[in-house]
C-alpha cells in the first residue's frame, strides 16, 4: 500500500475502519483480492513478481498492511520482499508484539518499510526507519511513504477526512472509497522531499495517482465491528485513467471468532 487511513478504537460500531490504496507500476503483475488455497483462512491480493502481498486478512481476525519508506538511496534489490511480512503475520499465531520484535531484529534485511498489525485487540505499528515497536492508542491515523502520520499533505487531509466520517458517519465502503479518489496536488511549496525530483513529487503527491507508467491499481476498504463481522471490499482501476474508472469490485465477508470479548455490542 502507499496509503493507509485507519480509525481504531473510538467508534460505536466498528472496532477498525481502514481505507488503503496500493500504488504500484502499471507493469508490475498482481492478482485481485481472493482466498489463497496455499495459505489456508488468508484474504488477499498478491504480487505475482515477489510472491507476497500488500494487505492481508485472515479468517481468525489476524490482519497485517505494509507501505515502503521512499528513500531511492536505499532500494537494494537482493533485499527479501517486505511482502511476506503481511503474510507471515496474517496467517501466524505471534502476538503482534512478539512478532514485530523478531521483524525488528531482522529489519535490515528488507528494503525500508512501514508495517501494520493486529490480531483482533490492538492495532500494532513497526517502522523499519523510526525502529521501535508501538501498540497505537485509538483514533485516527495514516500512513504513506514516510513515518506514521507524517503531515504530508494527502496524509493529513486523509487523516482529517476520514476522522470527519468515522465522527459523523454514516460509514460505507462506498463513502470511504471517495476518500481514497481524491486528486487534489498540493502547491509545490508543500511538497516532500524524498530524492525523486519535483516532477514525481508533484505526480505521487494526490491520495489517488494518476500516470502512464505508475499509479493507483487497486483500493481496500477493511471493515470490522465490535462482534466480529469483518468486510473487505476491492476495487481495480484501468491504468492511467483520470478521472479514475473502475474496472472490477469485490466483496467478502466473514465473522472471526477472536472477537468474543465483544459480545452484545451492537453489530
Amino acid at each position: 500500500m502507499c496509503l493507509i487511513l485507519f480509525h481504531c478504537g473510538r467508534h460505536p460500531r466498528y472496532r477498525l475502519i481502514l481505507a488503503a490504496n496500493r500504488d504500484e507500476f502499471h507493469a508490475r503483475p498482481t492478482r485481485h483480492a481472493a482466498y489463497w488455497p496455499d495459505r489456508p483462512g488468508v484474504l488477499a491480493g498478491r504480487d505475482l513478481a515477489a510472491g507476497g502481498t500488500w494487505l492481508a486478512v485472515h479468517r481468525s481476525g489476524r490482519m497485517a498492511a505494509i507501505t515502503n519508506f521512499r528513500d531511492p538511496a536505499a532500494n537494494d534489490p537482493r533485499a527479501r520482499s517486505r511482502g511476506d511480512l503481511v503474510l507471515d503475520f496474517a496467517a501466524g499465531r505471534q502476538s503482534p508484539a512478539d512478532f514485530l520484535a523478531g521483524v525488528e531484529r531482522r529489519r535490515t534485511t528488507y528494503n525500508p518499510f512501514n508495517l501494520l498489525v493486529a490480531d483482533g485487540a490492538d492495532l500494532w505499528y513497526f517502522g523499519s526507519r523510526e525502529g521501535r515497536v508501538r501498540r497505537l492508542a485509538p483514533g485516527t491515523h495514516a500512513l504513506s511513504n514516510h513515518l506514521l502520520d507524517t503531515p504530508w499533505p494527502k496524509v493529513a487531509s486523509g487523516r482529517a477526512a476520514l476522522a470527519r466520517l468515522a465522527g459523523e458517519g454514516p460509514v460505507t465502503p462506498e463513502g470511504l472509497l471517495a476518500l481514497l479518489l481524491d486528486r487534489e496536488t498540493p502547491d509545490d511549496g508543500r511538497l516532500p522531499d524524498t530524492g525523486i525530483g519535483l516532477e514525481w513529487e508533484r505526480r505521487l503527491a494526490p491520495r489517488f495517482i494518476v500516470s502512464d507508467v505508475y499509479g493507483t491499481r487497486s483500493a481496500t476498504v477493511l471493515l470490522v465491528t465490535h462482534r466480529g463481522r469483518v468486510t473487505l471490499v476491492e476495487w481495480t482501476f484501468r491504468p492511467g485513467a483520470d478521472p479514475p474508472r473502475i474496472t472490477g469490485r469485490r466483496a467478502f465477508g466473514f465473522t472471526a471468532e477472536r472477537f468474543a470479548d465483544a459480545a452484545g455490542r451492537p453489530d
